[in-house]
């Protein structure tokens, strides 16, 4: 099978995600995959250059390493505003030369513009489309009155998808609503890796290396730190209550670190915060293995609200109990009893982990959340994704025929 898949989000740096464990398997199986992104981050790439060049990286793999997956990235105009004019005509121009060399038996898209054209060119060429949505993209759209725009665009394209893939079951509501066909869309839960999450991963060495004694409480957040993922209101609630054998391990970056290395340095909490930065897939677990609680302490807004972080499955995996603020998504993914402890706002996380810590729970917590993710294995997700690309390319050959 030769897969196209176009995203707006750079392949190389960001995530791993659902998408990059799902092809890095599909590689695995001798499937043959090629991926047109976009430099998301191109205002702080520091090369100083008016137009990219496009960039072709071979051999690349994100969730494991054995994976062989061909990046195409057509140039842009590195000019705000004006990059996404520049993106809908380079990207246009990559999507129909890919499908004249690559000649790819089935399209997935997991963005908005370049998706949007990669549907339009894919009816033309009769060749099997699928939306695949893991976030609200037009939420994230950093210039707020093209949102509605972005909205829109995305309805069109679920509208005339062949097929529509969500995460969760709130997703699957929010594209039928937007205009999904409901017998044409379909729910394919996150997964984790369960080789690379072990239990038997020994964090002493992240503890010993971040002066952590053994008898201290550690609550670790890993990923994306955006100004709403609620870890400022647990630094401000852990100023509050001085309790200094709570600290917070913060793995990631975002565009909320540095208002949360501010609130840390005014309260002189460097000995209770430590703010690693962003760490190698690969290292995630030893962080996670290190802590005692993970953390999702994000505000329910739009962005948050129908999704659900591959990081739960990967806390969950190793055994830890995860704290969680009421998030839709997230509460119909994991329910109650599970290893999920919900709490109404971030700060509340402080005093919630003092109870569970106290009360004796965590082990237990931590046992009923290791026994959901393994539930959820990587490569039995993939055997299901690789099951509807088959269903959805022989289903398109069929009403071709009709």
């Amino acid at each position: 099978m030769r897969i196209l898949l176009v995203q707006e989000s750079d392949w190389l740096k960001k995530g791993p995600h659902q998408q990059h464990h799902l092809i890095d398997r599909l590689s695995l199986k001798s499937h043959q995959i090629r991926v047109i992104d976009y430099e998301i981050r191109w205002q702080t790439s520091g090369k100083g250059e008016l137009f990219s060049k496009r960039q072709i990286f071979t051999h690349v793999s994100r969730a494991l390493e054995q994976a062989n997956i061909t990046v195409i990235r057509p140039r842009i105009l590195k000019i705000p505003f004006l990059v996404y004019f520049s993106l809908i005509l380079s990207h246009r121009r990559e999507i129909k030369r890919q499908i004249n060399e690559f000649m790819p038996d089935i399209i997935i898209g997991c963005g908005i513009l370049n998706t949007y054209l990669a549907m339009r060119l894919a009816r033309q060429k009769n060749i099997p489309f699928i939306y695949y949505w893991i976030d609200v993209l037009h939420t994230l759209i950093p210039l707020k009155p093209a949102q509605p725009l972005g909205r829109m665009i995305e309805a069109k394209t679920l509208k005339n998808a062949d097929y529509v893939i969500t995460i969760n079951d709130k997703l699957k509501d929010y594209v039928i609503k937007l205009g999904a066909n409901p017998e044409r869309t379909s729910v394919l839960k996150a997964g984790v890796d369960l080789k690379h999450f072990q239990t038997n991963i020994a964090g002493s060495e992240i503890r010993k290396t971040y002066k952590i004694r053994d008898d201290e409480l550690v609550l670790c957040f890993i990923g994306w730190v955006y100004r709403f993922s609620g870890l400022k209101e647990i630094t401000l609630e852990l100023a509050q209550k001085r309790n200094t054998e709570l600290k917070l391990l913060v793995v990631g970056e975002g565009d909320g670190y540095e208002d949360l290395k501010q609130v840390r340095d005014n309260y002189n909490l460097q000995n209770q915060v430590t703010l690693i930065g962003k760490r190698a897939y690969q290292e995630i677990p030893a962080f996670i293995a290190a802590s005692d609680i993970c953390l999702l302490p994000s505000y329910d807004n739009e962005i948050m609200r129908d999704i659900v972080p591959i990081k739960m499955y990967e806390y969950m995996a190793m055994a830890k109990p995860v704290i969680s603020t009421k998030l839709p998504g997230v509460m119909k993914e994991f329910g109650q009893d599970n290893g999920v402890i919900y709490i109404d706002k971030p700060q509340d996380a402080v005093g919630k982990s003092i109870e569970l810590s106290q009360n004796g729970s965590l082990e237990e917590q931590g046992s009923k959340a290791r026994g959901f993710a393994e539930r959820h294995s990587w490569d039995s997700i993939t055997d299901e994704f690789e099951t509807i690309l088959g269903r959805v390319m022989k289903e398109k050959s069929t009403r071709s025929k009709e």
